[in-house]
């Protein structure tokens, strides 16, 4: 699509034989190019393919989409996707006809989910730069990510119903102190189980590390209502919920 703007420029042409005589000159087109609109259309349906887990596996945000992922996730967008997504797990929550055997289980996976990590992805470009598990490792062990509201509060809504919280984190064993105080500096308390991963699970994807996990929970007579999780591999997999909640997270894709 183009955008012309007409600009009819009168031009009054006076002539020796009769000085009244006006001219209307053809219009003058100017164009205007789309370009900002069209890159941000794009970054969008990139986005809308990520969310839907419609991409091949990705390494980093596309470049000329740096500047539409940071004002997404550093303005009422990303907070407002958010919100809704907790607000819709809370309704189902409540909705939910727990056993009198306490064994209804919600897992809610850490990084982007519970604790927020942006702090850390704003000093590394919002996705832009290829993941550094050195340099993030640096940013766990300072133990102050802080927590993500909505996230906080649908937590403290699951407890109060009677559910048993499992935290299940791609984080290393090695971060479990670190992990389990930052938590609850952020107002994480009462979780059942925080489980990590150990040394036999080096080198597994984080889809059939998950998977492995829940099936142990299902082994031990749990029943899994509900998954929150910002990650596909987070809720795909063996042993999935009931319902599963998806946050948002266009930064990064863990397989």
């Amino acid at each position: 699509m183009r955008i012309f703007v007409f600009l009819a420029l009168l031009t009054v042409a006076i002539g020796t034989e009769n000085l009244n005589s006006h001219v209307f000159p053809r219009p003058l087109i100017i164009e205007y190019p789309e370009k900002q609109l069209r890159d941000e259309l794009k970054c969008t349906t990139w986005r809308f393919v990520v969310e839907t887990n419609n991409l091949s596996p990705w390494k980093t945000i596309p470049e000329e989409c740096a500047d539409y992922v940071k004002e997404y996730m550093v303005g009422p967008g990303y907070e407002m996707e958010i919100d809704r997504v907790s607000d819709e797990a809370g309704e189902y929550a409540k909705s939910v006809d727990l056993g009198d055997d306490g064994r209804d289980v919600w897992i809610f996976d850490v990084d982007e989910t519970l604790l927020s990590n942006l702090p850390y992805y704003s000093d590394h470009r919002y996705g832009l730069e290829v993941f550094d598990d050195v340099e993030f490792d640096k940013w766990v062990e300072k133990g102050t990510a802080p927590a993500l509201g909505s996230s906080l509060k649908l937590y403290q809504e699951v407890l109060k119903l009677g559910f048993k919280v499992f935290l299940l984190t791609g984080r290393s064993e090695r971060h479990r102190s670190v992990t389990v105080e930052n938590l609850m500096n952020a107002g994480f308390h009462d979780w059942h189980k925080l489980i990590l991963r150990g040394s036999d699970d080096h080198g597994k994807t984080a889809t059939t590390y998950k998977s492995e996990r829940r099936n142990e929970m299902v082994e031990e007579g749990f029943r899994i209502v509900g998954n929150s999780g910002d990650q596909w591999s987070d809720l795909l997999g063996s042993s999935m919920t009931y319902r599963s909640f998806k946050l948002p997270n266009p930064m990064y894709y863990i397989l």
